[in-house]
């Protein structure tokens, strides 16, 4: 199982917000670039980006730090957060990510999932963010007519590679993920799945990787001190 570290973005600084809330936001450098290299010092070999900007307004607003990133470190960038248009999908590309994540576009906008499939194939990957059983898009603020289930099956028949499924209520809480999700979402899928959500100390690690998961995001826990990113790496293996 590979292991991606996170760095959300707000205003060119690393921040992490409590269940999505823009209101509840903590910032951890003002040098998100600084954060990649000691990622790739423990032993990163991926990371993972979230522009929270991006996400609700639809344009690149940190493209510089993402492109600093990709500068400092070897590290296998995948980037999201409110690219809606296939423009986006190449500026990122082009600028040093390795693959882009499609969260509200993948879900509202089937004819731009395609494209974007048809062009850059695995280098698409799509968020699946969800609450109470339903996908949520916006920034998690507004819920969608999808059931996990039913986004994971369309997006699984049209192509897609690789998704990241985020359980919402558990995000930045550091309550433990959500292990039956993943159990169960492993168990129908062909698709290789991120877990994405209160991956909260080594267990959540440990057991998730006994799931045969393609990877998890650690994000809140890092940050805290509450896992150790080189020992999540090497257990992870």
């Amino acid at each position: 199982m590979n292991i991606f570290p996170a760095i959300d973005i707000y205003d060119k600084k690393a921040v992490r917000l409590f269940k999505g809330d823009y209101n509840q936001m903590t910032v951890y450098s003002d040098k998100p670039w600084e954060i990649a290299v000691k990622f790739e010092e423990s032993g990163a070999k991926f990371i993972h980006v979230v522009d929270l900007e991006g996400a609700k307004t639809g344009k690149t607003p940190n493209l510089e730090i993402v492109k600093k990133i990709a500068e400092k470190t070897n590290l296998f960038l995948e980037i999201g957060g409110g690219i809606r248009d296939i423009d986006t999908v190449k500026t990122y590309l082009e600028n040093g990510a390795s693959r882009v994540i499609l969260g509200t576009s993948a879900v509202n906008d089937e004819a731009f999932l395609v494209d974007a499939l048809s062009k850059y194939g695995e280098k698409i990957a799509v968020g699946a963010d969800v609450r109470d059983g339903y996908i949520a898009i916006k920034g998690w603020i507004e819920k969608s007519k999808y059931s996990l289930d039913e986004f994971l099956n369309k997006i699984q028949n049209l192509g897609v590679k690789t998704v990241i499924c985020t359980d919402i209520s558990k995000d930045g809480a550091m309550k433990g993920t959500n292990l039956a999700l993943y159990k169960e979402l492993s168990k129908k899928y062909t698709l290789d799945i991120i877990a994405s959500g209160g991956v909260s100390n080594i267990d959540d690690v440990k057991s998730l990787k006994e799931m045969n998961l393609y990877g998890a995001i650690i994000g809140k826990a890092y940050y805290t001190g509450a896992i150790d990113l080189k020992e999540a790496i090497e257990v992870a293996k």
